[in-house]
């Protein structure tokens, strides 16, 4: 990663990533099943409520005028952190991030910590910067902690192991559970209920041994200091309780004003990402209480980037993402790719365009165009993210980038060839001829020099051999 995380370095680039995961017919299979599933719940609960999109006006409306107002709503936070027993920490990247966790963590004198499923830990790479420390963390999600076990990588927002069928998972357990702690029960089968059995006993141990836990955040409410994670297995609620010193990072961008503004976004949010229409467990803490719960609690903000994109007037709707993952579950290329190819802890259209502000463009340069610009992603957005409109605007940028001259000559020859009756004939026949002889099939593979960009990842078809031009001079003549 650099030092912002987000992105792995030494990734191949998105069309070189999407080429390879395209063949692999099993990885397709599972991720085709698991987002029609996904797709459809959505669809169920959200065609319940009369006023879905009202609430998604609402929503957009209350991210806009957070992101206005920043800076006064995070300030007013780390206010009511600090009355309620906490302590905020600020972050401007993610070195700083790992480096205040593992402080924090080396002064409780555990080694090791239990995690709940957070993008924004994983976003600065935190796992590997405590095991330089020598500091070991135990993922307590079932997705995560296959992850984790495969020595893997994330691939979903919501699910990450979606690349993953259970039988895979079967196998993975058995072969590394041991290594991690308790071993897989002998006999295990790839029934899910077996496999969830498995992860339940292999981190109860954890759960019940833990000092110190971190987590992230969904939302943060500014005027109290309240602090929320939603999720579905339980695993959040025994970190977030059990342990002595809990750790929070979270986003900047994940602080609301009042606790009447998660009104709207709890309707929103389990609908979007697991089809649910509320989350089996949401799980809000203020500060610390003596006798109950961790008695220390430590809030990371996290910049990382964040500032940046917010001075960007097309780009900073990405920040009011609240992570559900609907984009991805209705995107065309992220259903055939998976979110590996993105090369980013953000796959799918969210990816697209919220790792490179974070990153820069010229880092990431190439996931703008990960994407057929259809709109589905927008439809499903429960927070009207304009995903289309960032991803022109980000192309833009890195067209802008690149250098001109060639580009320049090009289009003034074409200016000139354009204008010219006489020359387009010529240009037309020359194209016909040498489409002719490049062709098989009717399409041509691949286009010679500099034009090989566009035919890198679609055939082109063979010029006709005959232009309009030539049939409707032909045509009119015949018919005067």
């Amino acid at each position: 990663m650099n030092d912002r995380g987000v992105v792995w370095l030494g990734s191949p680039s998105f069309p070189d990533a999407a080429r390879e995961a395209l063949g692999n017919t099993q990885l397709r299979a599972n991720l085709k099943r698991a987002t029609t599933t996904i797709r459809d719940k959505r669809l169920a609960v959200a065609s319940e409520l009369d006023d879905w999109e009202q609430l998604r006006d609402a929503a957009a409306a209350i991210k806009k005028r957070t992101s206005r107002h920043l800076d006064r709503y995070l300030v007013q936070l780390e206010t009511a952190v600090t009355a309620a027993g906490g302590t905020v920490h600020w972050a401007s990247d993610a070195v700083e991030a790992n480096r205040i966790v593992t402080e924090l963590v080396q002064a409780t004198g555990e080694p090791e910590v239990v995690k709940i499923k957070s993008m924004a830990t994983q976003e600065i790479g935190l796992n590997e910067a405590l095991a330089e420390a020598g500091i070991t963390a135990y993922e307590t999600d079932l997705a995560e902690l296959i992850v984790q076990l495969g020595d893997d990588r994330p691939s979903h927002i919501l699910v990450p192991a979606i690349h993953r069928n259970r039988t895979e998972v079967r196998d993975l357990f058995v072969a590394e559970m041991g290594h991690w702690g308790r071993p897989a029960p002998d006999g295990l089968t790839d029934s899910p209920a077996e496999l969830a059995d498995a992860a339940r006993l292999h981190l109860r141990q954890k759960f019940l041994t833990a000092k110190v836990a971190v987590s992230g955040a969904n939302f943060a409410v500014a005027d109290t200091g309240t602090v929320m994670v939603v999720e579905s297995e339980g695993n959040g609620r025994m970190c977030l309780t059990l342990p002595e010193t809990l750790i929070t990072v979270m986003g900047i961008e994940k602080v609301v004003p009042t606790w009447r503004d998660l009104e709207v976004f709890l309707q929103l949010l389990p609908r979007s990402s697991t089809g649910e229409r509320m989350n089996p467990y949401t799980s809000t803490w203020t500060g610390t209480t003596d006798g109950d719960g961790p008695q220390e609690f430590h809030l990371v903000l996290l910049d990382n980037g964040r500032t940046d994109t917010l001075a960007d007037e097309v780009g900073r709707q990405v920040l009011g993402c609240i992570r559900c993952s609907a984009c991805l579950n209705v995107c065309p290329v992220y259903e055939r790719t998976g979110g590996h190819a993105y090369g980013s802890v953000y796959p799918g259209p969210i990816g697209a365009v919220l790792t490179p502000q974070l990153v820069g463009v010229e880092n990431a340069a190439t996931l703008p165009f990960a994407s057929t610009l259809c709109g589905a992603c927008y439809d499903a957005c429960p927070v009207k993210i304009n995903i289309p409109e960032v991803l022109a605007h980000l192309r833009a940028k890195v067209v802008e980038s690149k250098p001109k001259r060639a580009e320049a000559l090009a289009m003034k020859a074409a200016a000139t060839v354009l204008d010219s009756p006489r020359l387009l004939s010529a240009a037309q026949k020359a194209a016909a001829i040498g489409g002719r002889a490049l062709a098989r099939d009717g399409r041509i593979g691949r286009l010679p020099g500099p034009l090989h960009g566009w035919s890198d990842t679609r055939d082109t078809p063979a010029p006709p051999a005959e232009s309009f031009r030539t049939w409707w001079r032909k045509n009119r003549d015949e018919e005067a």
